[in-house]
């Protein structure tokens, strides 16, 4: 029985490549909400998790329910319309070379909305403006920096206001500044819009700033071995494998 607030329920999920398994037997779930963090070490399967949970990549065994359906169960046309309240930031933000901001934020409106080309227009500028690009409608990724560049990969994201927001390693590549100001802009839209976010990473300083909830990958038992919000677990490690990776050491983290 899935609570009315859970979001996503993982049930005796596993995740693996052929006869490699990276992940076995995982329960879990995400609430609504929730800035729900996907942590462990390289290789533990955090990104496969998440291609799973995105349907980019089927579960070996068990379920992935959003909002109550099973998402790898489900028809071509649900699995359409469940993704249809999903956006995505990959690592690289993954916007097309080609066009400039506003066409690749206006890209998914146009394949999966009604709106006019007005309408549309007006709504890549309100979401390129609410992620602090307005202006740049006009500008190609090549003219602008990597921390501008996932910020229009977010605009993207957000285009069709999406209740669940995934994001791999946003983090990555960005100097601490811009990294601050993207975790800045991910509270703003949990708390604004009240979107669940879920974000694969391994940053500390973002895990402790905005996580609420969490899970910890472990590659050698292949199975969760923590959970909850990253704040109380570096408080109370359940073991020295989540301690090491949660205070890097040693180092105090946390608040």
């Amino acid at each position: 029985m899935i609570t009315p607030n859970v979001k996503i329920a993982a049930k005796n999920l596993s995740v693996g490549y052929g006869d490699y398994v990276l992940l076995k037997n995982a329960d879990f779930e995400v609430n609504q909400g929730d800035i729900f963090f996907i942590m462990g070490s390289s290789g533990c399967g955090k990104s496969s998790l998440l291609r799973v949970l995105t349907g980019l990549l089927p579960p070996k065994e068990g379920q992935v329910l959003i909002g109550g359906e099973d998402f790898a169960a489900a028809t071509p046309e649900n699995k359409q319309h469940i993704m249809r309240h999903c956006g995505i930031l990959y690592q690289s933000g993954a916007l097309f070379s080609s066009m400039t901001l506003g066409e690749n934020v206006a890209l998914p409106l146009q394949q999966y909305s009604d709106y006019t080309p007005a309408e549309i227009n007006e709504l890549v500028e309100l979401k390129l403006s609410y992620v602090g690009l307005g202006g740049f409608k006009d500008f190609y990724p090549s003219e602008i920096s990597g921390g501008m560049k996932k910020r229009a990969g977010l605009a993207r994201a957000m285009a069709l206001d999406p209740d669940i927001l995934y994001f791999d390693e946003p983090s990555a590549g960005l100097d601490p500044i811009s990294s601050k100001h993207l975790d800045d802009l991910i509270r703003q839209i949990n708390h604004s819009l009240g979107t669940t976010i879920v974000i694969v990473s391994h940053e500390l300083d973002s895990i402790y700033s905005i996580g609420t909830n969490s899970i910890f990958l472990d590659s050698a038992s292949k199975s969760i071995i923590a959970r909850g919000n990253p704040n109380e677990l570096v408080k109370n490690p359940p073991n020295e494998t989540v301690y090491n990776f949660l205070t890097r050491g040693g180092e105090k983290h946390g608040k």
